[in-house]
C-alpha cells in the first residue's frame, strides 16, 4: 500500500503544467447497453471470485503439503499469486463503474493501473517461462535437477523477475506521464491499456511506440523463444526414452504447463494481431477478456484437474480438515 501511495503522489507530480486540467479518463468498457450490465456484472463478479478462490486454494495446498515443497510447485504458487493480482487490477474497478453507473476512472488511477497491469502480466509470462526451464532441466538432465534446482536459486529466479519487471512497468509509466492529452478522454477498453492511453494523446507519440515495441520484442517475444526452446529439448528427450509408459510420464509432467502457455499465447496473440488488422477496438477490449480474465481463472483448474500432485494434495488437506472437524466435534460433545 506504501509503494502504491507513493506512485500516486509521484503521478501527480510529474504531470505536464499545461494538462492539469485532466482530472480523469472515461472507461467506456461494456456500459453501451444497460440491459445487458446486470448480466455483465454477475458474470464477471463470478469470474473474478473463482479466480481469486481457485487460486488462493492452489497457494494453501502448496504451501500446506510437504509433497509439493519442490521447484514446480513454488513457482506455480507464484504464478497464482501473480494471477490474483493481474485480475484485481482491472476487474474491481469496472464492477464498481457498472454498479455505480459511472465510466470515470482519475488521471492517477488510470496510469497507475496500467502500470500494474503491465507488471502483472509481464511477469506472468516470465513464470511461465521460469517453469518451461524447470521442466527442460527435470526431463534433459534428471540426475542435475536437485543441484541446478536449488531453493536459492528458485528465489533468485523469482526476484529477478520482479525486479525487471517493476523497472519496466515504471518505464512505461513515465513514458505516458510525459504525453499530453487534449479533449477526446475516452478510452474504448475495461481498463486502462498502454497502447490506448498512447494512442489517445495529442503530443508526440514515437518515443513512447519505440518503447513499447522494444519492450514487446525483448519481454514478449524473448520468453516465447525461451518456452519454445525447451520444449522442443523436452519433446527431443521424451520420444529417446524406449518405453511408452516412461514416455507418458515424462509428458504428464509439463502436460499442465504447456496447456496454459498455450492458452496464455494463443489468447494474447490473437488479440493483438486482430487489433492490428481489425482497428475495432470494441471487439479488441472482449477478446481481451480471454487472457486478462478467463487464462488466470482457468489456469487452477488446468493444474488441479490434469496433475495427479495436486489432487492428491488437494485429498489429503480435505482429509485433514475432515478429522479437525470431527475432533472438534467430539470434544464439544464431550464438554
Amino acid at each position: 500500500m506504501a509503494l502504491l501511495a507513493c506512485f500516486v503522489s509521484y503521478v501527480n507530480h510529474r504531470r505536464p503544467e499545461n494538462e492539469t486540467q485532466i482530472s480523469e479518463f472515461l472507461l467506456l468498457g461494456f456500459l453501451e447497453d444497460p440491459e445487458l450490465q446486470p448480466f455483465i456484472f454477475g458474470l464477471f463478479l463470478s469470474m473474478f471470485l473463482l479466480t481469486v478462490l481457485g487460486n488462493l486454494l492452489i497457494i494453501l495446498v502448496t504451501i500446506s503439503d510437504s509433497y509439493l515443497h519442490t521447484p514446480m510447485y513454488f513457482f506455480l504458487s507464484n504464478l497464482s499469486f501473480v494471477d490474483i493480482c493481474f485480475t484485481s487490477t482491472t476487474i474491481p474497478k469496472m464492477l464498481v463503474n457498472i454498479q455505480t453507473q459511472s465510466k470515470a476512472i482519475t488521471y492517477a488511477g488510470c496510469i497507475t493501473q496500467m502500470q500494474f497491469f503491465i507488471l502483472f502480466s509481464v511477469l506472468d509470462i516470465f513464470l511461465l517461462t521460469i517453469m518451461a526451464y524447470d521442466r527442460f532441466v527435470a526431463i534433459c538432465h534428471p540426475l542435475h535437477y536437485v543441484v541446478i534446482m536449488k531453493p536459492q536459486f528458485c528465489g533468485l529466479l523469482v526476484l529477478v523477475s520482479w525486479i525487471i519487471n517493476i523497472l519496466h512497468s515504471w518505464l512505461q509509466s513515465i513514458m505516458v506521464l510525459h504525453l499530453s492529452f487534449c479533449t477526446d478522454l475516452e478510452i474504448p477498453h475495461f481498463f486502462c491499456e498502454l497502447n490506448h492511453l498512447v494512442h489517445l494523446a495529442c503530443s508526440d507519440t514515437s518515443v513512447s511506440e519505440v518503447v513499447i515495441y522494444t519492450s514487446a520484442l525483448l519481454l514478449g517475444c524473448g520468453p516465447l523463444i525461451c518456452i519454445l526452446y525447451s520444449y522442443f529439448k523436452i519433446v527431443s528427450s521424451i520420444c529417446a526414452i524406449s518405453s511408452a509408459q516412461g514416455r507418458y510420464k515424462a509428458f504428464s509432467t509439463c502436460a499442465s504447463h504447456l496447456s496454459v502457455v498455450s492458452l496464455f499465447y494463443c489468447t494474447s496473440l490473437g488479440v493483438y494481431l486482430s487489433s492490428a488488422v481489425t482497428q475495432n477496438s470494441r471487439s479488441t477490449a472482449t477478446a481481451s477478456v480471454m487472457y486478462s480474465v478467463v487464462t488466470p481463472m482457468l489456469n487452477p483448474f488446468i493444474y488441479s484437474l490434469r496433475n495427479k500432485d495436486i489432487k492428491s494434495a488437494l485429498r489429503r488437506l480435505s482429509e485433514r480438515e475432515t478429522m479437525k472437524a470431527s475432533v472438534v466435534l467430539r470434544l464439544k460433545m464431550c464438554l
